[in-house]
């Protein structure tokens, strides 16, 4: 993904947590911890996290509220909180391992869905502190995970020779070819629904949501466990994600 096009996600993002909603959860925060006292918008806590050292433990006292209340209410919203505030130690991650893909659009969706799940996982009761440094390295660990399975069935597979694949059967078909082609269409599908989220046809969760179940394989049961919904929710939110994307393509052929 290019850097506009990541700045742009960004500040969609950003754009949600002015939203009433977001702003309910940051009056939940201040009556329930003073040290978000400070902060009279969404904007100002990520001011304040953004800058300085990550080893600041007022931050660290910011991240362990917020994680609380995740763990708490299952709301999906905390989520993108997370995600907001984690955002320029993810773009870090994600330039230092550019290596590891050739393919960045794809790189940025694997570090998207590495930090998810090490939020999703994570349990600040067990170990409380220096939370900002545990996510980031949590997350280039799965991401690291993720690339060891593809780096190690890539130097298993042995090339074949053309006349010999004649022989067995003319028409066989390349398995890598086949998972190029698999891919390519991951990624198709992931750039369709980010152009939606872009012009604000669907939200952010939707826009995880359909990602996860509909490009990268993910079972819907699974993704409702992740997010705290149940699975009715997940399958309706999803259906109603999909409807309006429908509705706005079917009206806009050159969309």
């Amino acid at each position: 993904m290019s850097s506009a096009s990541r700045r742009s996600e960004r500040q969609h993002l950003e754009r949600e947590l002015r939203g009433p909603s977001y702003e309910a959860l940051l009056r939940q925060l201040q009556a329930a911890f003073p040290h978000f006292s400070p902060f009279d918008t969404w904007e100002d806590v990520l001011l304040f996290m953004h800058g300085g050292t990550s080893e600041d433990p007022r931050k660290n006292d910011v991240l362990r509220s917020i994680f609380h209340s995740y763990r708490r209410d299952q709301d999906p919203k905390w989520r993108a909180v997370l995600l907001a505030i984690f955002w320029p130690g993810l773009e870090s991650v994600y330039r230092r391992k550019l290596a590891w893909d050739p393919d960045a659009d794809e790189l940025w969706q694997s570090v998207l869905w590495a930090f998810i799940q090490v939020t999703d996982l994570l349990d600040v009761s067990k170990r409380p502190g220096h939370l900002a440094r545990r996510v980031c390295r949590g997350t280039t660990h799965r991401l690291h995970d993720k690339y060891r399975i593809l780096w190690n069935r890539t130097a298993r597979e042995t090339p074949t020779d053309p006349d010999k694949l004649e022989e067995i059967g003319g028409e066989a078909e390349d398995p890598q070819f086949a998972a190029v082609e698999a891919r390519d269409l991951s990624q198709s599908i992931v750039r369709r629904f980010r152009r939606h989220l872009e012009a604000g046809h669907i939200r952010e969760a939707d826009f995880l949501l359909l990602v996860g179940t509909r490009a990268y394989g993910q079972s819907l049961a699974q993704h409702a466990r992740q997010a705290g919904m149940s699975y009715q929710a997940a399958k309706k939110r999803r259906q109603r994600a999909e409807a309006a994307i429908r509705r706005f393509e079917e009206e806009n052929e050159e969309f």
